[in-house]
């Protein structure tokens, strides 16, 4: 994207990325899906199929192929004396909850040659744990300074990568079964 401030940047980010998961939506699965512009707090759209069952779906967006996080919502640390303590991972609410995760791709050099494309990452928040937990607790472990972050003690920055995601790339069953499951349920 062009030289906008960042936090315009990133609002922009996160509203194209609802915007294509939408257009998705609708172009391989079928399914009406209607965006919530940061209003409500758990989800981002809210997908549904002809019988209006829906499903709620977060979208993380980003102009490339990693996502921030927070280590925190994925596991229970503290820090004492400089030092994070890992006490297991957290209990999460919505453990079902669909995240997309998609990588915006970047503008054409060329207009008439754009072969360039989103890519769209689908699976539970469950998932996204068992991705981001285990990847922070590498790092912090392979690190010289195990479990001190040398600037900010309390900074608990992760980052979930696109490659970390590979199995899950345009996985879009999963979000093709939950208004069936709804119907057996």
């Amino acid at each position: 994207m062009g030289k906008l401030a960042s936090g315009l940047s990133n609002k922009l980010t996160g509203q194209i990325g609802e915007f294509l998961v939408c257009a998705e939506m609708g172009r391989q699965l079928d399914l009406v899906a209607a965006p919530f512009a940061g209003n409500v707090p758990a989800f981002d759209l809210l997908v549904a199929d002809e019988q209006c069952r829906s499903v709620a779906i977060q979208v993380k967006a980003a102009c490339g192929t990693q996502w921030p996080s927070r280590a925190d919502a994925w596991i229970k640390l503290t820090v004492f004396d400089g030092e994070q303590k890992d006490g297991g991972d957290q209990e999460i609410d919505h453990p079902n909850l669909i995240y997309v995760f998609v990588a915006i791709a970047p503008k054409a050099v060329d207009p008439q040659i754009n072969n360039l494309k989103d890519r769209f990452f689908i699976l539970t928040k469950r998932a996204v744990q068992g991705i981001v937990a285990p990847a922070y607790r590498k790092y912090m472990e392979e690190r010289k300074i195990r479990w001190r972050r040398p600037r900010n003690p309390a900074s608990f920055d992760a980052r979930i990568d696109a490659s970390q995601m590979a199995e899950f790339e345009n996985n879009s069953e999963l979000i093709r079964q939950q208004p069936a499951a709804q119907a057996s349920g």
